[in-house]
């Protein structure tokens, strides 16, 4: 076995691993109800799988200006994902869209009520 078919193999099963952990993340948005949980789908298993996905690509390729640029494209997904999941379960506890009883600790609600005592 020579290393060009290892190199394909091992894209190969990062390509599928990748791509099953991105289906996951879809299933978790259409199953999970409330909005912590739909963040937690979309941005931990998805970004994972991206991932996954961009190194079996710099492996099958062997290019070092398309790794360059996978490298910008994850760069770039580490830098959107948790700054839009922030964004968006922000808005919806000021929406009041969150379910209360299902969150530990409400940090939030701590900062709002020492607001409004001053």
């Amino acid at each position: 076995m020579n290393w060009d078919a290892v190199w394909d193999t091992a894209a190969l099963i990062l390509i599928l691993i990748g791509a099953l952990l991105c289906l996951v993340a879809a299933i978790g948005l259409l199953r999970f109800r409330d909005v912590p949980t739909r963040l937690h789908a979309a941005t931990k298993p998805q970004v994972l799988g991206l991932v996954l996905i961009a190194l079996s690509v710099g492996i099958s390729v062997r290019s070092w200006p398309a790794v360059g640029m996978l490298v910008a494209i994850v760069l770039m997904q580490f830098a959107t994902a948790p700054l839009s999941a922030h964004i968006v379960g922000r808005q919806a506890y000021r929406n009041r869209t969150l379910d209360r009883d299902s969150l530990l600790v409400d940090e939030l609600a701590d900062a709002r009520s020492s607001d409004n005592d001053d």
